[in-house]
């Protein structure tokens, strides 16, 4: 059930965000074939994973909550890496070409083959490690933030107000989680773009940060940071939510955690809109 609960929730949020992830790039839903096959897949993959961690695990805690998200953070990765860099070289097709230019991918498949083909698998996992540090303690921010906000709102099924507040929850637990992991993310983000047009210009993780600060300065840092809140707010708003009344009303029998626990009393069950 938390995995077909995080499909909705990532096709939900692809099509709210992926507008904001491109306003950057040019055209709103340029690439957006990655991230629509992709990410339904890796929240898939997160909310399951998170959610039969925590059964794991036995207790429904803040502590493990974190520990919950940053394993599944951490799984994902083997996906989500190969997938950020099609949507990235498919986004930078083209970039600073005016005239008579003949797109090299046709789709993100066709990107990760000519990638394999080029430079192997070692080329379609280009970023993994520095994508595995952002993903493993974003998610685990991620999970106790919103897990802290539901409980701080109290999303009780039967709350006044549930949807605004779960919306409210899942969209500041993405904001937080990206504050928290966005210059990792800078340094991802360049290094799976390097190579595009077969020049690569950084040959590790630390010259990639020894040369942005270099040129940029450290507030290279924050550079797209506010368009990366304005997507993170929807996106995970409509993620969040979308899981967790899905798992609240498909099968409110089923409470993850608390299934493992002694008899919750009555005050816990009131916090909790669901385990995800």
């Amino acid at each position: 059930m938390d995995f077909i609960a995080g499909c909705l929730g990532g096709a939900a949020g692809v099509l709210v965000g992926h507008p904001f992830d491109t306003v950057k790039v040019f055209g709103l839903y340029k690439g957006i074939g990655s991230p629509m096959m992709g990410l339904t897949f890796i929240n898939a993959i997160v909310f399951g994973v998170q959610g039969n961690t925590m059964r794991w695990l036995g207790e429904d805690t803040p502590r493990n909550q974190f520990l919950a998200g940053a394993a599944a953070g951490a799984i994902q990765t083997v996906v989500c890496c190969p997938m950020e860099l099609a949507k990235t070289r498919m986004q930078m097709q083209g970039t600073g070409v005016k005239t008579g230019y003949k797109k090299m991918y046709k789709n993100s498949f066709d990107c990760l083959l000519r990638i394999y083909k080029q430079e192997g698998l070692r080329g379609v996992n280009r970023g993994m490690v520095t994508t595995l540090v952002r993903e493993t303690p974003a998610f685990g921010v991620y999970f106790l933030s919103y897990d802290l906000l539901t409980r701080s709102l109290g999303c009780e099924p039967d709350a006044r107000f549930l949807i605004p507040k779960l919306l409210f929850a899942g969209g500041m637990a993405g904001v937080i989680s990206w504050v928290c992991n966005y210059p990792v993310d800078v340094i991802k983000s360049r290094l799976q773009a390097d190579g595009v047009g077969g020049v690569n210009q950084y040959s590790s993780i630390a010259d990639c940060i020894r040369q942005s600060v270099r040129k940029e300065g450290y507030m290279v840092f924050t550079r797209g940071l506010t368009s990366t809140l304005l997507r993170a707010f929807p996106v995970n708003a409509a993620t969040f939510a979308t899981v967790t009344l899905f798992l609240m009303y498909a099968q409110p029998e089923n409470r993850g955690p608390k299934d493992c626990e002694p008899a919750p009393t009555q005050t816990e069950e009131q916090t909790r809109p669901t385990n995800l």
